[in-house]
């Protein structure tokens, strides 16, 4: 027997044992009151008895007068081994009549008792005996009381034995279960140790051998071990003898060494740059979305085609005839598709259903979705029209579709029916709720149907994917692979991934210094060069909890108020679907709140919330990352949320402090940050005191270990990892039809 099975075994035995023997001293009481319950009881039936089988003679012999017939009758009753004594009582309490046994301690009769009929237990120096009184009437006259005392000695001995038994019975019961628990327990722990070595040997424990774990009891974390197996299997093999990490060309080598330089094309709904008009000439700039953070690094290393909704005011004066315009600008390295709207289409599709309805459904932000038919009806058109440009831009029958987001959750069926052999991948960036939530969607079914014409629908956590199988078992006919975490549906596979997404990690040389940028941003917002400083970066939108942000300072400041003064958060937002009334009357609520909080503890120094509602360029939040000592993100649901990220690669000095919502995809993987719960106000306020006044040696510590992991796993391993997928996919179909094709020649050869 394995010693470390022995251990294992060992974990629940003492458990057991002190319980069994808590059981047993609780038991014992217990057994000795119900022994004597009995025992009395048996007794007092006995009393009853005798005393009416005396009952006739004694009164005849009472009546008589005769001493000899009632001292008769009482030494033959007393002959019992069990009836010590008896004894006759006047009525006026004096003994008449007893046997040479009688005890002197026991008198005629209890004066604290009532009732002289009921039974006694009485304390003898020769140990306890069971006192039984019973009138003698003879035509309604009291002649006197029968006293009857019986030796309870043996109630005792009987009690002793029946505590050994139990203290018997359970010690033997601890040693069986004991003995039944060592030995699973030793079977289990070689049967699982035995299965994880032959998944590290490559053996695929497709059935079950002697000693091994049954293949169903491990098959679920077999399955989960095997495909991180696989995943650093791949990626060692792909990093084999260069030492590089993920790069863009690292990804490059991979497009063209797993997909053959085949065409990747990437569809959103924004443009990773926008041409707007103004005083000065055209202007370009990137807005401020996590998705085009994310993806735009992706496709400079890619260099294929990205088709986005042309919304810059200048944006068809900067495209060719084809509507395409070469990015970024200065050093192009991929083509930008722009298609182009109506006001109506766009009210409809982006601001009416996708951002009305689909928005707050899926981040359940206690914001009432809003279901319009004319609504829906734009947003089925303008996922025909995105899908019609994919089919134009496509050169082959077969390119690589990366879809982005829920503005198109129609789009991958649409284009596989166009491109049946097109590999779809789709990336759904926000969180996807339970089934009951996501039922209030009128058009579910749809929706459903949509996603699953993706090859590979992905989401940042494994809890969204979860949530996608069990809303896809709810509402649609689908074969569903728990363990292999696909859905079968209209005939078509589709692979449900969890690719948490990253950022591009930044170059060594990040400028302007971290003591410049300090300087810099204390500067521009008339704040002391000593003054604490946190920075929230966030779209003004409801669901990234800024009310709740402020009130977490103003909340701190009021337990401590020596921070009055001395600290500030810098708010900057950038504007968000600011023609819905929904964000008018939460831009409104910021500012009031921030007004009121700033009235109360500005005191005529600095402001407690700066606020910043402007669009702001990506190297102007770079200073503001680089300057804040606490970075705040206390969204109130978000799908990831790559602020976190960003703050933590532009701190090269190991300085600072997250504060991370609990409701991010990053806190599942940042656990060094300050977890909070946003809508706890005193949690955040302390959190946020603890984040100003952490040492620098805590700081370093969680700020390395993040910035490690955010270097190893950054937006080129995202994107690694679903164009591998992609690229075995294929393979997958490749192989299939050429089975096919040559099954089909003999196919007919049988039948000829």
């Amino acid at each position: 027997m394995h010693f470390r099975g022995l251990l294992f075994g060992l974990r629940f035995i003492l458990p057991l044992a002190i319980v069994l023997g808590l059981s047993a001293y609780a038991v014992v009481p217990l057994v000795d009151d119900l022994t004597l319950r009995w025992f009395v009881k048996d007794l007092d039936i006995r009393s009853r008895l005798v005393a009416n089988t005396l009952q006739e003679p004694l009164q005849d012999a009472l009546a008589e007068r005769s001493r000899r017939k009632v001292v008769t009758l009482l030494d033959r009753a007393a002959r019992d081994e069990r009836l010590l004594a008896l004894a006759f009582c006047a009525p006026d309490g004096s003994v008449q009549y007893k046997t040479p046994s009688w005890p002197a301690a026991v008198g005629c009769r209890d004066q604290a008792a009532e009732d002289v009929t009921l039974p006694q237990m009485v304390k003898l120096p020769q140990g306890p005996v069971h006192v039984n009184r019973n009138r003698i009437e003879r035509d309604g006259e009291h002649m006197g009381d029968l006293i009857l005392v019986h030796d309870m000695s043996f109630i005792e001995r009987r009690s002793a034995d029946t505590r050994k038994y139990v203290v018997v019975l359970f010690a033997i019961l601890g040693v069986l279960i004991s003995m039944i628990t060592v030995f699973t327990a030793w079977l289990s722990w070689r049967g699982w140790i035995n299965a994880m070595k032959g998944l590290l040997r490559g053996e695929l424990l497709t059935s079950p051998s002697r000693g091994t774990a049954s293949p169903a009891a491990v098959q679920p974390l077999l399955s989960d071990l095997r495909a991180l197996v696989n995943e650093l299997n791949l990626e060692r093999r792909q990093l084999a003898g260069s030492g590089q990490a993920w790069t863009p060309e690292r990804l490059r080598e991979l497009l063209r060494d797993e997909l053959a330089g085949d065409e990747i094309l990437v569809l959103s709904n924004r443009e990773p740059y926008i041409h707007q008009r103004t005083s000065d000439g055209i202007e370009v700039s990137r807005p401020a979305s996590g998705l085009v953070t994310a993806v735009e690094p992706v496709m400079r290393a890619c260099s294929g085609t990205w088709i986005a909704h042309g919304a810059g005011s200048a944006d068809r004066e900067t495209v060719d005839k084809h509507d395409r315009v070469s990015v970024p600008p200065g050093n192009p390295s991929y083509q930008l598709r722009r298609v182009w709207l109506t006001k109506a289409e766009e009210q409809g599709y982006y601001y009416g259903f996708a951002n009305e309805g689909l928005w707050p459904l899926c981040h359940i932000a206690h914001v009432r979705p809003v279901f319009r038919v004319t609504d829906w009806n734009e947003y089925v058109a303008v996922n025909q029209r995105f899908a019609d440009t994919v089919v134009e831009e496509a050169h082959t029958d077969n390119p690589v579709v990366m879809v982005q987001d829920y503005h198109f959750a129609l789009v991958p069926a649409m284009v596989r029916e166009r491109l049946p052999k097109a590999t779809i991948i789709t990336f759904w960036h926000i969180p996807w709720p339970n089934p009951e939530s996501f039922g209030i969607c009128p058009w579910r079914e749809e929706i459903l149907k949509g996603l699953l014409g993706s090859t590979i629908l992905g989401f940042h956590t494994a809890f969204h994917c979860k949530n996608f199988m069990e809303t896809v078992e709810r509402y649609l006919e689908a074969r569903i692979e728990q363990e292999a975490s696909t859905i079968s549906f209209g005939g078509k596979l589709t692979q449900v991934e969890a690719y948490p997404i990253s950022i591009a990690w930044p170059e060594a040389d990040m400028s302007p210094s971290i003591e410049h940028c300090r300087l810099e941003i204390r500067r521009l917002n008339a704040l002391p060069a000593a003054h604490r400083l946190a920075v929230g970066i966030d779209r003004l939108d409801y669901t990234k909890g800024i009310l709740e942000r402020f009130q977490a300072v103003e909340r701190m400041l009021e337990l401590h108020p020596s921070m009055i003064g001395q600290f500030s958060l810098i708010q900057v937002a950038a504007p968000s679907r600011s023609s819905l009334d929904e964000y008018q009357n939460f831009e409104a609520r910021v500012r009031a709140l921030a007004q009121r909080i700033n009235s109360r503890f500005s005191e005529g120094g600095p402001a407690p919330i700066i606020l910043r509602i402007a669009h702001h360029e990506h190297d102007e939040v770079h200073r503001y990352y680089r300057a804040a000592d606490v970075c705040m993100v206390t969204s109130l649901h978000d799908g990831m949320n790559l602020v976190a990220k960003e703050y933590v690669a532009a701190r090269d000095d190991e300085r600072g402090v997250l504060i991370l919502s609990q409701f991010t995809g990053a806190a599942r993987e940042m656990a060094e940050a300050l977890i909070v719960n946003p809508y706890h106000i005193e949690q955040g306020a302390e959190t946020l005191y603890r984040a100003l006044t952490m040492p620098e040696a805590e700081q370093r510590e969680r700020m390395r270990s993040m910035r490690s992991l955010i270097k190893d796993f950054n937006i080129y391993r995202w994107a690694g990892r679903m164009l591998n997928d992609a690229a075995r996919l294929r393979r997958r179909e490749r192989i299939q039809a050429k089975i096919d094709q040559h099954s089909e020649p003999a196919m007919l050869k049988r039948v000829v």
